[in-house]
């Protein structure tokens, strides 16, 4: 196993590798630009992409909640800029979902073994580790719903502990969609200087209704 985490690292660093070679302008581009944090910069550097626009900013979106940085509000908020809010909230929670779904099983790749042996030694953590296995997806999904926490801390969470793939990715898509839509909402209109109350209460309706649906099939799984 040790010999087959070893190639896939390998693999990682020739993906970055290749895509330096072909365009050697791109990472230090697009690292000055995460570096900066600034959302108007931001959405004009991914609207410039034109008609791939879409495809860039999905692709940048879950590579940064994939590295866990920085704050996934900077590309939630651009997104509505350029796409509207729906299509922006949309488009932002999947690209999220599916990134730090990648995240959780790289970091279970290459991490959980040792954790494992860790957890095993002691009393107390083997008791957490079973408590995740049977509720995390709850605190997952409670977890998700809170705008601002950093998703790297979630993604190790849920990568060391015993939830499975299934839980974490549907606690992650329904526990993201409240918090990044009050994110994007709130940046989306601070930079324009609108007050879109009512925005922010049907993301909130609709975020209860989609909430109460996980929390039963929680319970029912």
């Amino acid at each position: 196993m040790f010999k087959v985490k070893i190639v896939a690292a390998l693999l990682i660093v020739a993906l970055f590798g290749t895509i330096h070679l072909v365009a050697p302008e791109f990472l230090p581009e697009v690292c000055a630009l995460l570096a900066r944090g600034d959302i108007v910069e931001t959405a004009n550097y991914i609207a410039s992409y034109g008609s791939l626009a879409v495809v860039f900013s999905f692709l940048l979106t879950l590579f940064v909640n994939a590295i866990g940085f920085p704050p996934a509000i900077i590309f939630s908020t651009a997104n509505t800029l350029i796409f509207g809010i729906v299509p922006g909230i949309v488009l932002s929670v999947v690209a999220e979902t599916v990134g730090v779904t990648i995240s959780f099983q790289l970091l279970r790749f290459f991490f959980r073994d040792s954790a494992r042996k860790i957890i095993a030694k002691s009393q107390k953590l083997s008791s957490i580790d079973k408590y995740s296995s049977k509720n995390g997806f709850k605190v997952m999904l409670i977890a998700r719903m809170v705008p601002y926490i950093p998703s790297g801390i979630l993604n190790a969470a849920g990568a060391l502990s015993s939830l499975s793939l299934r839980d974490y990715f549907l606690a992650s898509l329904v526990g993201k969609f409240p918090s990044t839509s009050i994110e994007a909402i709130i940046g989306h209109d601070a930079i324009l200087h609108e007050e879109g109350y009512w925005r922010i209460v049907i993301s909130v309706i609709l975020a209860i209704v989609l909430i109460v649906w996980a929390w039963k099939f929680g319970d029912k799984h």
